[in-house]
């Protein structure tokens, strides 16, 4: 099984969701020095959480020699996040939107939550090599 690695602004988890509570803290590291509001952090956290989530479960089906990188960049106007899986790709718009039919699913929201929550969201897709999904959260002054 491989262990996390610390790089500067990257972290590298096995595909094991132990391991989500040491990227939530490595990303709120990352961003303690950003002028960015509680709402806006929250809004961070939770697409991470999905989408690192997303990257175990789906991209690398939970194979523990299978890596997730996360790179947190902070820029003067914007946080960018990226999300990297080895696994096959998928099809982003082949994601069911969860607003339409059965909505007592558990599952199945993890795409659409970090769509709603942050400015941008790309994804980056190698055959058999791996999905890339690349969120920003714009820094924007507070309003009063």
């Amino acid at each position: 099984m491989k262990k996390l690695v610390k790089k500067n602004n990257q972290i590298k988890v096995p595909s094991d969701l132990d391991y989500l509570a040491e990227v939530d803290k490595f990303v709120e590291q990352k961003l303690k020095k950003t002028t960015l509001n509680k709402s806006q952090l929250a809004d961070i956290a939770i697409s991470v959480t999905e989408a690192v989530t997303n990257a175990m479960l789906h991209g690398n089906k939970k194979d523990p020699h299978k890596e997730v990188t996360i790179d947190v960049e902070v820029k003067p106007k914007e946080i960018v996040i990226t999300i990297q899986d080895q696994g096959n790709g998928f099809d982003p718009d082949k994601v069911p939107n969860p607003t339409q039919g059965d909505l007592i699913k558990v599952a199945g929201r993890g795409v659409f939550i970090y769509k709603t929550l942050m400015d941008k969201v790309e994804f980056f897709i190698k055959p058999h090599q791996g999905t890339t999904v690349k969120m920003v959260k714009e820094i924007k002054p507070e309003t009063k």
